[in-house]
C-alpha cells in the first residue's frame, strides 16, 4: 500500500481495472487501483457476460462497437482468453411501436458502421429453436455480438496493468477523500491515507457514496438483478445468440452444456440487496411459459444476485467534475458496463490526459440532469 500516487483508481470491476491498464499502457506513472474486496468481486462477476453495440444512442453504439472490437482482439491485447462467443444478438419484438424503435435504432448502428438488421419471425425461430413464435411481429439481430466471461476479462486487464507499472490493492476500502478548496489532497482508507490529486470512481453501484465523500454528486441508485443457470440441455445449437424477449426481458444464453437465464423483476426496488430470493420467479416462470415453454421441464444447476447502477436515463456517467479538480468518474452504465469496459477505459485514460477522448462521451456528463434534457437509452433489459 503506497502513501502517494498520481492517480488512485476506485474499484476493481471492469471498468477500474480497463482504466488501470489504458493508464499504464499510455505511460502515466504511480497508477493505483484501490478495491474494498477482490478484483470483480462487485457487479462484474454477476454479469451475464453480453457485449454488444445494439443501442438506440449513439455514443452508446459508439463505445460498444469500440468495445467489441477490443473484446475480439483480447487474446493479443492485453493478452487473456476470454472465451468469446460471436453469436449475435436476438431482440424478439411484440409490438409495432417496439418495431419502429428499433427499426431506428438499427439505421442508427448502420451508418455508424454495425451490421444489425431486422428479420422476421420464421428468421429469429430458425436462429433460436428454443422460442415461441406466439405474438411475435419482428426481431433485430446483431451477427457481430454475443458473450465472453466477465471475470477473464478483469484477470487479463490487472495482470497487463500490474505487468505495465500500475499497483492494485484488494481489501482496501475507501472511506473519506480530504478535499482543499477544489483540490483533491488524500484519500482515507481501511489500510491508511494515500496522497494524491487525482481520483478516478470506478466504484459502479458504490459510486454515490464515493462521489459525497468528495462532495461530488453521482446519481448512482443500486438495484438488484437474478440470474439462474439451468442443467444440460441436449440439442442446444453451437451458434445459439443471446436472446433476448424485449417485452417480458426475459433472455438466455449458451452456459456450458445449459443456458444462463434471466430476466428483470419490475416490483424490485433500489438498495443493496445481494441475497437471492425466490420472489421473482413466477414472473420468470410466465415469461418462460410464453417465450421457451420447453425450459420449464428444464433443472436448476445455480444462480446468484448482483447489483445494475441505475441513473435516471439508462445511461452512464462519464466525464470529470467541474467544482472537484481531477476528480473523474466512470459510473452508473445501468446494465452495459461490462460490454462497454475496454472503450471507457481508453475514453478515460484521454480524459485523464486531457486530450480528445477516442468517443465524445460529453452527453455523459453527469452535469446533464441539471443543465439539459435527458437521453433515456431504449434499448436496455
Amino acid at each position: 500500500m503506497p502513501d502517494a500516487a498520481d492517480v488512485v483508481i476506485v474499484g476493481g470491476g471492469v471498468i477500474g481495472t480497463s482504466i488501470a491498464f489504458h493508464l499504464a499502457e499510455a505511460g502515466v506513472q504511480r497508477v493505483l487501483l484501490l478495491e474494498k474486496d477482490s478484483l470483480g468481486a462487485g457487479s462484474t462477476s454477476k454479469a451475464a457476460g453480453g457485449v454488444r453495440a445494439n443501442f438506440s444512442d449513439e455514443v452508446n453504439v459508439a463505445l460498444g462497437a469500440r468495445s467489441l472490437a477490443a473484446f475480439a482482439d483480447f487474446g493479443v491485447r492485453p493478452g487473456q482468453e476470454i472465451d468469446l462467443h460471436r453469436v449475435g444478438y436476438l431482440f424478439l419484438l411484440s409490438t409495432d411501436e417496439q418495431v419502429a424503435a428499433f427499426e431506428q435504432s438499427t439505421r442508427v448502428q448502420n451508418e455508424l458502421g454495425g451490421p444489425t438488421r431486422m428479420i422476421s419471425v420464421d428468421e429469429a425461430v430458425a436462429l433460436a429453436p428454443l422460442i415461441s413464435p406466439d405474438g411475435l411481429v419482428a426481431a433485430c439481430f446483431s451477427p457481430d455480438a454475443g458473450h465472453c466471461t466477465p471475470e477473464s476479462v478483469v484477470l487479463g486487464y490487472a495482470t497487463a496493468a500490474r505487468r505495465l507499472g500500475a499497483q492494485l490493492v484488494t481489501g482496501c476500502a475507501v472511506t473519506d477523500i480530504d478535499v482543499e478548496g477544489n483540490e483533491i489532497r488524500r484519500l482515507r482508507t481501511s489500510r491508511g491515507t494515500v496522497r494524491t490529486r487525482s481520483v478516478i470512481c470506478a466504484a459502479g453501484a458504490w459510486s454515490a457514496q464515493l462521489g459525497a465523500y468528495a462532495g461530488v454528486d453521482l446519481p448512482v441508485v443500486p438495484l438488484r438483478r437474478q440470474i439462474v443457470v439451468t442443467a444440460g440441455i441436449p440439442g442446444l445449437p453451437d451458434n445459439l445468440p443471446m436472446t433476448i424477449d424485449f417485452t417480458s426481458t426475459f433472455y438466455f444464453h449458451r452456459e456450458g452444456p445449459g443456458l444462463l437465464v434471466g430476466m428483470s423483476d419490475p416490483s424490485e426496488q433500489p438498495g443493496f440487496h445481494l441475497d437471492r430470493t425466490e420472489a421473482w420467479l413466477p414472473g420468470l416462470t410466465a415469461a418462460m411459459q410464453h417465450r421457451a415453454p420447453s425450459l420449464l421441464d428444464v433443472g436448476l444447476t445455480g444462480g446468484w444476485a448482483g447489483l445494475y447502477e441505475m441513473t435516471p436515463d439508462h445511461n452512464a456517467l462519464i466525464g470529470e467534475d467541474e467544482d472537484v479538480s481531477r476528480f473523474l468518474y466512470a459510473t452508473g452504465f445501468s446494465g452495459h458496463g461490462f460490454l462497454q469496459g475496454p472503450a471507457v477505459g481508453e475514453v478515460v485514460r484521454d480524459l485523464y490526459l486531457r486530450r480528445t477522448p477516442v468517443v465524445d462521451v460529453s452527453p455523459l456528463h453527469a452535469d446533464r440532469f441539471r443543465t439539459a434534457t435527458p437521453r433515456t437509452e431504449f434499448n436496455v433489459v
